[in-house]
């Protein structure tokens, strides 16, 4: 019974979006099927449009998993966004800072500095919350600002391309970069990465006792002290996991994507991805087909508003909404269920 409540659920959240979908379209004055027409083409119409997909995934995937990790602990991780500055600050420091050092050696030491430093980013809110019993989610939101702001120093100063005038560092040397996999595409091997990523948390938190223990602590802080399991030890190594995978998000729009560092390189997806893992129900697998699918729809929106007029915002609206559907289902039922006949 409880699988087909699920099915249902999924059903009808996927029709009211589409029934939503519609109606912003009307609003916006456009017809709906030459809309929708437009989305599915930029998707699917162009292999430029379909490998964008996977480009756009890339972080979402990785920041998702982050908050995902840290969810499923009970630590509400809501700063991947800054995690993902502190990755990307420190990916450029090792970039042009080690020229010396081998392309593919710096690319790991790129991604090692940024796991670290989005990790330790992430403990400074565990800490403070095991500690002093502040709130995670008001300190992972103010260092996201602090992490904004620590970039922007940075590209205006010791990151700063010295031959230039513009806020942001020289291009990384090509050897110590992600070269494109499907040129003239700008698909690249972050993907791989991301998917490696997936199967990692999957089998931690599956497959392993550290992965128990998490979400022991993640459903029942008490019942799992109570048992032995140290609840302080596994939020900061989740926060510590969260934060980490958020940097790697970061490192890889640093040395696959712009080839340097830049203001406002996430792009915001920090915040979406809290967003990815709620909708995921903090599951690795959820998480890479939820970050495929919101991909998806910003490159038809991005199609539609190109060719028809109709702002590519309709997506965040949408997701909104179903993320709004998806944590009202169990008060709201969409579709109640016949109720079997008590026997006497």
């Amino acid at each position: 019974m409880g699988t087909r409540r699920k099915y249902l659920d999924i059903v009808w959240i996927v029709l009211l979006a589409i029934i939503m979908g519609t109606v912003l379209i009307l609003l916006c004055g456009a017809n709906p099927l030459e809309a929708y027409a437009m989305f599915f083409g930029g998707v699917f119409g162009n292999l430029n449009g379909f490998c964008e997909i996977f480009v756009k995934a890339t972080p979402l995937i990785l920041t998702g998993l982050g908050c995902a990790v840290a969810f499923r602990t009970g630590f509400f991780n809501i700063g991947a966004e800054g995690q993902f500055y502190i990755g990307a600050i420190a990916a450029a420091m090792v970039s042009l800072t080690f020229t010396q050092v081998p392309g593919g050696f710096r690319i790991v030491l790129s991604i090692a500095a940024g796991f670290i430093g989005g990790g330790i980013w992430a403990l400074i809110a565990a800490v403070m919350k095991s500690k002093f019993g502040i709130s995670e989610i008001i300190v992972t939101i103010m260092l996201n600002y602090i992490a904004i702001n620590i970039l922007g120093i940075a590209v205006r100063t010791f990151l700063m391309d010295p031959a230039g005038s513009v806020p942001q560092s020289a291009r990384i040397d090509r050897e110590a970069t992600f070269s494109y996999l499907m040129p003239p595409t700008t698909l690249h091997g972050g993907i791989f990465v991301a998917v490696a990523a997936v199967v990692l948390i999957w089998i931690l938190m599956e497959k392993t006792k550290f992965g128990y223990e998490m979400k022991v602590v993640g459903m029942n802080k008490h019942g799992a002290s109570c048992n032995g399991i140290s609840v302080l030890k596994n939020i900061v190594l989740s926060a510590f996991l969260s934060g980490g995978l958020a940097g790697i998000a970061g490192v890889i729009e640093v040395i696959a994507v712009q080839k340097k560092l830049i203001e406002g390189i996430s792009s915001e997806c920090g915040y979406t991805a809290v967003l990815i893992a709620l909708i995921a129900g903090n599951r690795p697998w959820g998480v890479l087909a939820a970050s495929l699918a919101f991909a998806a729809m910003q490159v038809g929106a991005n199609s539609m508003q190109r060719q028809l007029g109709v702002p590519s915002a309709l997506v965040s609206i949408l997701i909104g909404f179903v993320v709004l559907l998806i944590l009202g289902r169990k008060v709201f039922r969409l579709l109640p269920l016949k109720k079997k006949n008590k026997e006497v």
